[in-house]
């Protein structure tokens, strides 16, 4: 139990990193985001889904991952729509947006591949 809520706490200070360089950039948030968010974004949402996963029980671990990877994709996907908005001129972006690219790759990656992998059980053989 303590690890899966570990897990939470991590996750979602994972995901509240990865929305705070989704939203500084385009002046959205009141935050300027530094190394250290760069850092544990990744960080945290990998051992915050890892330990959600250990410390589930084996029958929530597919709605779990679903979940995780539904945030992910939607983060992509609002950094996405934060590039496409900032290139056409339509949002003014205060600062740079490589957090934006950073996020979209990242994010999209994990999620894409969270929900890859999501009908496959561990152990099977395709």
């Amino acid at each position: 139990m303590i690890v899966a809520l570990a897990g939470v706490v991590l996750l979602a200070l994972g995901l509240f990193a990865g929305a705070v360089l989704v939203l500084a950039p385009l002046g959205l948030a009141p935050w300027t985001p530094g190394l250290t968010l760069w850092l544990l974004f990744p960080v945290f949402s990998v051992l915050g889904y890892c330990l959600l996963v250990i410390g589930a029980r084996s029958a929530h671990v597919r709605g779990l991952s679903i979940l995780v990877s539904v945030l992910l994709i939607v983060l992509a996907l609002v950094s996405a729509v934060g590039l496409v908005l900032a290139s056409a001129d339509v949002v003014r972006a205060p600062g740079s947006t490589v957090g934006l690219w950073y996020v979209l790759a990242i994010a999209g990656f994990l999620g894409l591949i969270g929900a890859a992998v999501r009908g496959r059980h561990w152990g099977e053989t395709p």
